[in-house]
């Protein structure tokens, strides 16, 4: 197959891809071969697919069942959780997991990272989301991270639940710090997290220091334990929204660590705009992470949806254009250039984050998986909504959309 004209992320030079066996095999400017399936994109902007660095698929269009989130807290969000846990059952998560990948997938999204809550004996979320990720394999790839939404020490049994989530396959291990009961709890959950997933060969995505408390600092010992385990950019700290509360001084020696360990970050714009400020006043906080200031120090942020329709946010349709919208404009990043690049966000620094890095871009010799948006460049394609025109993965097309036609009459 062969296609035409295509503006490779932001290039102002169409190029053309070969692509064979599902792989790309040439890019440049190139011939067609006899009886060549042939593609004219006419100058429309390719990417590569964009994908998900933080989701909880299992909470996903719960919203309002069976309460909604009244003060739109964090912890409320939480307890509306526990309630509607009572009433799980593996259709009930099966039906709404694939309504939520399908809309997913019609937004170029082929990649997700999701969080499964595994404060739950029965581990039903967990065991499910694996069979749904082998089921869905061929569409998007799902990473699964085995989450103690209720704590590690903090809920019974937490500890042995988070092992045997594991064992039975989890991707990531999980942890909640700001939600243990004590410091100590925290330090101690953390402690055990990653020496479990260093035991296990097991990446790390913490929900960390995801509250408005400047005393909150889950992340240095995050940082610190991924350093001294050698874990490095195994690990992930998701929101870490408590470093907006964080004195300056504080955070010029919080970055030194941060640097040496070589974490992630997952900022969440949507949901965290949302949640965070709500014991504010006046002056509100933004209730983002330092993004600006973490890309600027060569740390690697991508950035999640986080929930769609769930007792933490009752909003959501799976597009990350969405997030990045929002993002860019709460964390003051609206230089031309930042605008432009944004798409990183959600592309190449999401798949560091994932950890598949190797097998992702658009480079000869990799799977011909990429997406097609009805604009030139990523700036008006954030600027006009631009619909996913095309979404292939390994050379199968898995999406087609006409662009959009609009007559204004006046």
């Amino acid at each position: 197959m062969l296609i035409r004209n295509a503006l490779i992320e932001n290039s102002e030079t169409a190029k053309d891809l070969r692509i064979k066996d599902g792989v790309f095999m040439e890019i440049g400017s190139l011939k067609e071969e006899e009886n060549e399936e042939v593609l004219d994109l006419k100058g429309k902007l390719l990417l590569p697919p964009f994908i998900e660095s933080h989701v909880h698929l299992d909470t996903c269009l719960t919203a309002g069942d069976p309460c909604f989130n009244m003060s739109g807290t964090l912890f409320e969000g939480i307890e509306c959780w526990s309630r509607r846990k009572e009433k799980l059952t593996a259709e009930d998560i099966r039906e709404r997991v694939n309504k939520v990948v399908r809309m997913y997938a019609a937004n170029g999204i082929q990649h997700i990272r999701s969080h499964v809550d595994i404060t739950d004996p029965s581990l039903m979320a967990m065991k499910t989301l694996l069979k749904l990720k082998e089921e869905l394999k061929d569409v998007m790839d799902i990473q699964l991270v085995a989450f103690p939404q209720e704590g590690i020490l903090s809920y019974p049994n937490g500890r042995q639940l988070l092992i045997d989530a594991v064992k039975m396959g989890a991707d990531v291990v999980g942890a909640i710090p700001h939600f243990e009961f004590t410091r100590e709890y925290s330090v101690e959950s953390l402690n055990f997290a990653l020496e479990l997933a260093k035991e296990e060969n097991r990446l790390v995505d913490v929900h960390c220091d995801e509250i408005d408390d400047e005393a909150s600092r889950g992340l240095e010992t995050v940082a610190t334990r991924a350093l001294e385990l050698g874990l490095y950019d195994k690990v992930t700290a998701s929101h870490t929204t408590a470093m907006h509360s964080y004195n300056n001084a504080y955070v010029s020696r919080l970055m030194r660590l941060l640097k040496m360990s070589r974490i992630n970050f997952v900022a969440n714009p949507l949901v965290n705009t949302h949640l965070q400020g709500r014991f504010d006043t006046y002056p509100k906080r933004r209730g983002i992470t330092r993004v600006k200031e973490l890309l600027a120090e060569g740390i690697n942020v991508s950035f999640g949806h986080d929930d769609i329709e769930d007792p933490w946010y009752p909003m959501g349709n799976g597009s990350l254009r969405d997030v990045v919208f929002l993002g860019l404009h709460v964390s003051q990043m609206m230089g031309h250039d930042e605008i432009m690049n944004s798409y990183r966000l959600i592309t190449y620094n999401a798949a560091k984050t994932l950890h598949i890095s190797e097998n992702y871009g658009i480079e000869t010799g990799k799977p011909a998986s990429f997406i097609v948006l009805d604009a030139k460049n990523y700036y008006e394609a954030l600027i006009k909504d631009s619909p996913v025109l095309y979404s292939f993965r390994k050379g199968k097309k898995l999406v087609e959309n006409s662009p959009c036609k609009q007559s204004v009459l006046f």
